[in-house]
């Protein structure tokens, strides 16, 4: 059962969010629908860094150990908006349980357009391996176009030689640009953020022209052969919810382990309002303890 909390923050991100975002036709009008800073995990230490040439930040827990696992994480903002900064509700809750986060700010769109934020992600990948944390101490993470992208650089990776990380997870991942999962219908009025007949319009604000089939761009046109055990999340209600399902389905008819999670009620990228909401708590316990438990000795 979904909790009230839930139920209470969908009318105030429909009003917040939904209503600029449906009325959005430019890159300006998109950030302005993502203009409110939400609180900061507290016992969290951030630290502006460079990896492979990527700037970003660290999320790291001041107090205790080192932690084993290392995280790579790609923010939400379908690829025009948000920082890592902007996400530390989600890196620093990740860092509170145990895992040494680097997030990165890769290049937005438009003035950076496809496939500037996978050559970024990659980068950044490619630079914590040469920093010499071994790959059953590294996983990826993203939200929403960050999740997508996360699952990009697993595919760009594998191309390159590049071994696999441990384990990735992705909430509301946006895997297909294309949008042609019916989700995107079925829940465009259920949905209190996304506006489904607008994925397209935003998609190609970061294409520039480039095929949404692209798997580099939607990586649910991919071969999904040979990733890492995912934990997939996402909203019941969400205009994306078919870009998970369908994500999930072919990955394991791909022989991947993935564990798909469907939550009732909750908005696109709950985690990000962990504070009021229980099932981003939650949703973030099960996401570290899955991370966390790749870990060897």
């Amino acid at each position: 059962m979904a909790s009230l909390a839930a139920h209470l923050l969908n009318p105030v991100l429909r009003y917040q969010v939904r209503r600029k975002l449906s009325g959005a036709g430019d890159p300006e009008s998109v950030r302005r629908a993502f203009k409110t800073p939400l609180p900061v995990p507290r016992g969290v230490r951030y630290t502006e860094a460079v990896i492979g040439g990527i700037p970003g930040e660290w999320a790291e827990p001041t107090a205790g150990a080192r932690p084993a696992m290392t995280l790579l994480y790609l923010h939400g903002g379908a690829y025009l908006v948000c920082s890592a900064e902007t996400h530390r509700p989600i890196t620093g809750a990740l860092a509170q349980r145990g895992i040494r986060v680097f997030a990165a700010n890769y290049r937005l769109a438009p003035e950076h357009p496809y496939p500037a934020a996978v050559e970024d992600g990659l980068a950044a990948y490619r630079g914590l391996l040469e920093q010499g944390i071994a790959p059953d101490r590294l996983a990826i993470a993203g939200d929403s176009a960050g999740g997508g992208l996360a699952l990009a650089i697993l595919l760009a990776a594998r191309e390159a030689g590049l071994p696999m990380p441990a384990r990735a997870v992705v909430f509301s991942p946006w895997t297909d640009l294309a949008g042609t999962g019916a989700s995107a219908i079925e829940n465009d009025g259920r949905d209190p953020m996304i506006v489904g007949s607008k994925i397209a319009q935003g998609a190609e604000m970061y294409l520039h022209g480039a095929d949404p089939l692209s798997p580099h761009a939607s990586p649910l046109y991919g071969d999904l052969t040979g990733l890492p055990p995912l934990m997939i999340h996402v909203g019941a209600n969400e205009v994306l919810r078919d870009d998970s399902v369908r994500f999930d389905a072919k990955a394991r008819a791909a022989g991947v382990i993935s564990l798909l999670r469907i939550w009732p009620v909750v908005a696109h990228v709950w985690p990000m309002f962990h504070r009021f909401v229980p099932e981003g708590r939650q949703t973030l316990d099960d996401s570290a303890a899955f991370i966390r438990g790749a870990a060897r000795g």
